[in-house]
């Protein structure tokens, strides 16, 4: 019985390490199967998901749904560290180790508080082990819990910056995209400012966002969980815009060089398929995103904006083939994570997170950058 329960002690330990191991200092996307981060996030996903679709649809859902990400970390974290001390406690309580000041017959919780006290390296003295093995075990657990911690507390700024970064270019589209963002008003209102020639720059921006967004979210997939600040905006809004808008110049919008355009499509898309494999979300049905009626009406207000249009008698069909290599993911990874997918055309844009405030209204003419750049004297 002494023999089993050192052989489960010195598995909770290896556990730990190597779980720690795999999810903080490999670079790498781990690919085995049995992982206990991946069982921890199902179940307290499928869980606070069902805490939350109890929740009337609105701002108390996302806040709930927003606070998972940070707090399913803390308790990642926490139950490795309540491991480490139960196996090294369990360890000394199964090899009968001595420890001076526990009384004639120490129990478990005897020797869980002097694995607690030896890993957070308190050394209150009260507990000492007597033997050479029970002393050469708690040297190892007190300098092993120092540098775990350490490790722990260095993972959390590496973690923020990647959230930040990918923060920058959502926050961006708000006044490009509109909010919530879409394909549609983001050419609309590059072909009204006479800005369509000039989107080189601007894909290859995104092109860099989508790689730094697959990698930063297969090296810490808890990333995924992180929501943006504001309800109408996520990740995978911004990624599914980059997608149908890429889409549009490649098939419907006429330009001169659409290289840049397949460029960004292609890191967009492996971005969606890698975080979908990832996540384990299944393809989903995208449904009617853009019906013949709407594709009709975007094809106009394109034509209004002075946009030039492609003349292939085929057009619609050929978005909607490309379209089903990207939607399905898109779909699947909403699905998971509870977020909206953005539609492609909006008839009646809402107003853009930077033009809404509680205290003031803006002068006519500032607060639509969807409008004619005859308004350009109001800046």
């Amino acid at each position: 019985m002494h023999l089993v329960g050192i052989i489960i002690a010195l598995g909770m330990i290896a556990l730990v390490l190597v779980e720690g191991f795999e999810t903080i200092l490999s670079p790498r996307r781990v690919m085995h199967r049995f992982r206990y981060a991946r069982f921890y996030y199902l179940g307290t996903w499928r869980l606070w998901r069902l805490i939350c679709c109890r929740i009337p649809a609105g701002k108390k859902r996302q806040t709930m749904l927003s606070i998972f990400g940070p707090a399913s970390l803390l308790g990642l974290f926490a139950t490795w560290v309540i491991g480490l001390i139960f196996g090294f406690a369990l360890f000394l309580y199964c090899s009968k180790s001595q420890i001076h000041g526990g009384g004639t017959a120490p129990t478990l919780l005897t020797y869980l508080y002097l694995s607690g006290t030896t890993f957070f390296t308190l050394g209150y003295g009260d507990l000492t082990p007597v033997h050479a093995l029970g002393k050469a075990l708690s040297v190892f657990e007190a300098g092993l819990g120092f540098a775990f911690l350490a490790v722990l507390i260095s993972y959390l700024p590496v973690l923020y910056q990647a959230f930040s970064t990918r923060e920058v270019t959502i926050s961006l589209l708000d006044a490009r995209a509109g909010s919530p963002p879409s394909a549609c008003e983001i050419l609309l209102r590059l072909g009204r400012s006479r800005k369509i020639d000039g989107t080189e720059s601007i894909l290859r921006d995104w092109e860099i966002w989508a790689a730094e967004l697959l990698e930063s979210h297969l090296s810490f997939p808890v990333l995924s969980y992180y929501r943006s600040q504001h309800d109408n905006q996520s990740w995978l809004a911004a990624l599914a815009t980059i997608l149908d808008t890429t889409a549009l110049l490649l098939v419907v919008v006429r330009q001169e060089d659409t290289y840049q355009a397949q460029l960004t499509f292609a890191m967009a898309r492996h971005a969606a398929v890698d975080l979908g494999l990832v996540l384990r979300s299944n393809p989903g049905r995208a449904g009617e995103r853009l019906s013949s009626e709407r594709f009709a009406k975007m094809r106009e207000k394109f034509h209004e904006a002075g946009l030039l249009l492609r003349g292939d008698p085929d057009m619609e069909a050929r978005l909607t083939k490309l379209r089903g290599t990207y939607e399905p993911f898109l779909v699947g990874l909403s699905e998971r994570l509870m977020f909206t997918v953005p539609a492609i055309f909006v008839e009646t844009p809402t107003a853009d997170n930077w033009q809404r405030s509680a205290w003031m209204e803006l002068p006519p003419g500032i607060g639509n950058l969807s409008s004619p750049m005859e308004d350009e004297e109001h800046f």
